[in-house]
């Protein structure tokens, strides 16, 4: 072969491999963010470890050869010291390790657990539900001599770190966490002359921050996954915090495209009729019609299928499907909840068909809801006959969905089981539903006295992102908080609680599914509705039960709406917006 010919065969074959090289290269739409820790919680061999308020300075991810400001950890044949930091606020991310030079050359091996809460931070595998599922929260790595270690991809606040090994020394410069994130705007905004409240809807908002990785993802620690019935509290948080995002149509779309029909997302029957829902009140809050087109295929076929689970008296035939974990137990809910479901499926299935022109198909939904519509009073009456008490798992969820379905009067509803027993029975997922029905209600204050009581008792336990599962009867206990070692005599308010299947540690405390009231407060109390897609049109109506004024933004596709409400001296309501140009304003 000729070195000219050799030449053009070198060249040919660079291109082929950067064109593959570009192929398959992505590039991360999230940042990292370096955060130091903000207290030390508990050392172990305190005797044993100098200066470790040095890891609370402001760091710069560079080992240096000063070996100054070190934090230094000494072991012998029987003492292991440890350290367990606090980075002050739910993150998702890894750890970064700066250490020093100490004589011996060789790398340091160490453990690491990172936790939610103190207590997790500080178990033991196989200790009270603890897992490593979806990410290892509990490992052993090595450190080198004077240089940079990063590891971990989970959910955390807290960071325990132990020296593993015998008579050495471990050096560290740093320990930051590694704070993973989509750098994003928050349009949408709320404050009010409650500051209880204006802490709930800002924690409602970074939970699902949080949750936007890759994927819209249930949690951070456990449940990395896309679930698309979880997802639906989450599109709503989103559509009112941060607007129009690619990450919910990226998952809406993985969710279709890892389910071809007939099959049911996330292995549930529920979940599918989720998707149709959650498509409808995407495209009701952004007008994306290119998008909604792409959906053309899968959802007529998705809406055939669904079409024949009701029968011709407008009953639907499944006998109950999966609702959330509460009610799972709880039959008459699971029956009068699924047909409530539907009932909404086939008023979504029907209004996206005719925005797409698919007239026959729209035309079957509608006749198919109006069946449904007047089997509903013999479902609803057959419901409360057979229903558990207003207080017990589940029968709150399936109340609340009939009376968004218009399957029951929501008055008769709010009094005899959504505020019965106040927030006894409510759920974090389905939490928002059961306040969309207070709602409908017109129980503004007593809704908001529900998020109070609720989500608020999360905050007073220290959470900073709300959680998987919240019971208020676990408070009947002298419970501590999670930012706390546990004192003798009290329960671990994540070890010793949770139910199904997130028992114990295994509970995820930050979880997308339980930022209800951050959708709830914009779209009531500041009274922010969309009337027509796209926000073409939008209703200002605000309740502002007792508070005394609240004002705050809302993104739209032509910029964001600005409102502020205020009580006058006789109590009335003065209102002022702000809006684009492109938005109708109606009161």
């Amino acid at each position: 072969m000729s070195i000219k010919r050799f030449s053009r065969l070198l060249a040919g074959l660079a291109v082929t491999w950067a064109a593959c090289f570009t192929l398959h290269a992505r590039k991360d739409e999230r940042v990292r963010e370096y955060i130091s820790p903000e207290r030390i919680v508990w050392t172990q061999e305190a005797e044993r470890i100098s200066h470790p308020e040095y890891l609370l300075r402001e760091g710069n991810g560079q080992a240096d050869l000063t070996n100054s400001h070190i934090c230094v950890m000494k072991s012998s044949d029987t003492a292991h010291p440890a350290i367990l930091l606090d980075f002050g606020k739910e993150l998702h991310g890894g750890l970064q390790i700066v250490t020093g030079m100490p004589g011996d050359h060789s790398p340091v091996r160490i453990r690491v657990r990172f936790g939610e809460s103190v207590s997790e931070a500080m178990a033991e595998s196989g200790s009270k539900g603890v897992t490593n599922d979806h990410a290892v929260r509990d490992f052993e790595m090595t450190v080198p001599w004077l240089g940079v270690r990063e590891t971990g991809n989970s959910g955390f606040r807290f960071v325990r770190i132990d020296l593993l090994d015998s008579n050495r020394e471990l050096h560290l410069k740093e320990v930051r966490a590694i704070s993973i994130y989509r750098d994003i705007p928050q349009r949408g905004s709320f404050s009010c002359s409650d500051e209880r409240l204006n802490n709930i809807w800002a924690t409602g908002a970074r939970t699902v921050h949080l949750c936007m990785q890759d994927y819209l993802w249930d949690g951070i620690k456990r449940d990395r996954l896309v679930w698309m019935g979880d997802m639906h509290p989450e599109i709503m948080t989103i559509s009112h915090v941060f607007g129009h995002t690619d990450v919910v149509q990226k998952s809406l779309d993985l969710a279709r495209d890892i389910t071809p029909l007939p099959n049911w997302m996330s292995g549930m029957y529920t979940y599918s009729l989720w998707w149709v829902v959650a498509q409808r009140d995407w495209y009701h809050f952004h007008g994306d019609m290119e998008y909604l087109k792409q959906q053309r295929e899968y959802l007529t076929g998705l809406l055939e299928i669904l079409l024949g689970k009701v029968d011709e008296k407008g009953f639907e035939t499944s006998g109950g499907g999966f609702l959330d974990w509460p009610s799972n137990a709880n039959k008459p809910a699971m029956k009068a909840g699924t047909q409530a479901l539907m009932m909404m499926v086939m008023k979504a299935g029907s209004e996206l068909c005719g925005y797409l022109g698919e007239k026959d198909m729209a035309k079957r939904c509608k006749d198919c809801h109006e069946r449904m519509a007047k089997a509903a009073p013999a479902v609803a009456e057959e419901y409360y006959k057979e229903a558990e008490a207003p207080g017990e798992p589940g029968s709150k969820q399936g109340t609340a969905l009939m009376v968004l379905a218009g399957m029951t009067d929501a008055q008769k509803a709010d009094t005899q089981v959504l505020k019965t027993e106040g927030a006894r029975g409510f759920s974090t997922f389905y939490g928002y539903y059961l306040l969309q029905a207070m709602a409908r209600a017109g129980d503004y204050e007593g809704a908001m006295e529900m998020i109070r009581t609720f989500w608020g008792a999360m905050l007073d336990l220290g959470a900073t992102s709300f959680w998987e599962d919240f019971n208020i009867d676990w408070l009947k206990e002298d419970v501590a908080r999670i930012d706390e070692l546990v004192p003798e005599g009290k329960k671990d308010i994540h070890g010793d609680f949770g139910a199904y299947c997130y028992v114990g540690f295994r509970h995820s405390l930050c979880h997308g599914w339980a930022s209800g009231p951050t959708a709830w407060l914009s779209q009531h109390v500041l009274g922010i509705e969309v009337v027509e897609p796209g926000c073409k049109t939008v209703r200002i109506e605000p309740h502002l039960g007792n508070l005394e004024w609240a004002e705050g933004s809302f993104p739209t596709p032509y910029g964001d709406i600005r409102v502020s409400h205020k009580k006058d001296a006789k109590g009335r309501v003065i209102t002022e917006v702000d809006a684009p140009e492109g938005v109708r304003i109606i009161k």
